[in-house]
């Protein structure tokens, strides 16, 4: 027998030493796309009552209507134990934006029983890394499912399948909308109160799935909470020839000088004070001044220079020479540029210097980069840990660059705009509402431009009320100051209860 087997073992070998030595390593070394979940019991105390609850971290094989399989996505799930009627618990699911950011901030920073420990205003603190228990967790109020979209997170394609497949608007929602579903109707939570919660271009996720949800599946929202929104791209690309993200960016400008202390001593007293005469002047003169472009009279103009920079507090020279319009990683960098330091995107209250003081932008982005160690080091090490999901194989991927280029396929020549998607919605969906969340540091999603957007979405006034704003001294991440996460924490809980009929 073995003498028989000689010449097919022969072949095999001949095979694999055809074989690029690379191609059977990465062969090995390739993850298998299976379903498995991780079950714990935890208990959180919030506001002295004892909440028992169910953690279930792992994944969900979403398959084609061939039933092959096209990704597996990850997922943590937190369920209040001894619940009889799922009619009874709302449940939301939360996501992080990007395109490719993991649902990590969100989790460990806003609504998840354990949160990354920062200082009272928010700043990360020395390393090692410290989670602790989440005294602003809503899970008082809604069940939670924090979902990592595919390649974020330990969310996968299949073997076979071209992750492009998944990196786009559409796309993106489609797959989104099937997780959901499939959730839904795994955990039997189909009759519960269902809301959706994104933050940053989640929110333009989150405005795509509760139309895709209603459309596709006839599975309603009773509500969104979108925070740091983007839901236009319009207002938010500064591009030649687009005067709009000036406009709306201005009162985030001037709330970042505010902090800094670079305003003149009449505007540095009441922040929110100050913010209301910046909306009106961007409204009412800068809006119209841009509007004329070269035809604005040489005298209006540098009135107008003067009251941005005024406004900015940079020099009237500065905001001249770049006609009348300040670019915002431009903005980061000027501020405080007389000290050296180049101010945060994402927080606008975070500094730092680089080596070139007199470089037209900075170096990196000193708000996101103290924010993502200490979250992506808690959740590798709370999954594991506490939850007891282990994945040696996978890099969890927590803003993964390789999405890109993202594609808008229904939106090309034009920029994309889901404000109009959701006003749809709002009319098919008339019990569903929205709560949008905005920080007065955010220079990525001002929280001018999610006003404006809804401004321009030609609600009847009885709709129009079932959108309602909060506003946090914060940056993109609404949550990180101790007191504000308290208001955000009572403004969401407050929504959800109204939303889901409780």
């Amino acid at each position: 027998m073995p003498k028989r087997n000689g010449p097919m073992r022969c072949l095999i070998l001949a095979c694999l030493v055809l074989l690029p030595s690379g191609a059977i390593a990465q062969e090995k070394a390739k993850p298998l796309l299976e379903e498995r979940t991780s079950h714990t019991q935890h208990v959180l105390t919030l506001e002295g009552q004892k909440i028992a609850y169910t953690a279930a971290a792992g994944t969900l094989i979403l398959r084609g209507e061939d039933g092959a399989p096209r990704a597996a996505v990850f997922s943590v799930a937190y369920t209040r134990d001894g619940v009889k009627d799922p009619a009874e618990r709302p449940v939301t699911f939360a996501f992080n934006g990007g395109p490719g950011g993991a649902a990590v901030w969100v989790h460990f920073g806003a609504f998840g029983p354990k949160r990354v420990d920062l200082d009272a205003q928010g700043f990360p603190l020395p390393p090692p890394v410290r989670l602790v228990d989440n005294e602003e967790s809503i899970l008082d109020v809604t069940d939670l499912v924090f979902v990592d979209p595919v390649s974020t997170g330990y969310s996968r394609p299949a073997p076979g399948v071209d992750a492009k497949e998944f990196h786009g608007l559409e796309s993106d929602v489609d797959s989104m909308a099937d997780f959901i579903r499939l959730w839904l109707t795994r955990n039997g939570r189909m009759a519960s109160p269902k809301l959706i919660a994104g933050e940053s271009y989640a929110t333009v996720r989150a405005a795509g799935l509760s139309a895709r949800l209603l459309d596709r599946y006839g599975i309603r929202l009773n509500g969104l909470v979108l925070i740091s929104t983007a839901l236009n791209a319009l207002t938010r690309s500064f591009d030649p020839g687009n005067d709009m993200p000036y406009v709306t960016f201005l009162p985030t400008y001037t709330a970042a000088a505010w902090y800094h202390q670079k305003l003149p001593s009449e505007l540095s007293g009441d922040l929110r004070k100050t913010l209301d005469e910046v909306r009106r002047f961007a409204l009412d003169e800068y809006g119209p001044a841009l509007l004329q472009g070269d035809w604005l009279p040489a005298e209006r103009r540098r009135a107008v220079a003067e009251k941005l920079a005024r406004y900015m507090g940079l020099s009237v020279d500065y905001v001249e020479r770049s006609n009348l319009r300040v670019e915002h990683a431009r903005f980061c960098k000027e501020l405080l540029r007389d000290r050296r330091q180049t101010i945060g995107r994402i927080d606008a209250r975070f500094t730092t210097t680089d080596l070139d003081a007199a470089g037209e932008t900075g170096e990196f982005d000193p708000s996101l980069t103290r924010y993502d160690a200490p979250f992506a080091e808690a959740t590798v090490d709370y999954l594991r840990r506490e939850l007891g999901y282990r994945e040696d194989a996978l890099v969890y991927e927590r803003l993964n660059d390789k999405v890109f280029p993202w594609h808008f396929p229904n939106h090309e020549n034009r920029y994309a705009d889901l404000a109009e998607t959701l006003r749809q919605t709002m009319m098919k969906n008339p019990d569903m509402k929205v709560f949008i969340a905005g920080g007065y540091y955010d220079l990525a999603s001002p929280f001018f431009d999610g006003e404006y957007a809804v401004a321009h979405m030609g609600l009847p006034a009885a709709d129009r009320a079932r959108v309602r704003f909060g506003y946090y001294e914060c940056g993109h991440m609404v949550y990180t100051r101790r007191a504000d996460h308290r208001k955000f924490k009572a403004d969401v809980a407050g929504f959800i209860r109204e939303s889901a009929g409780r």
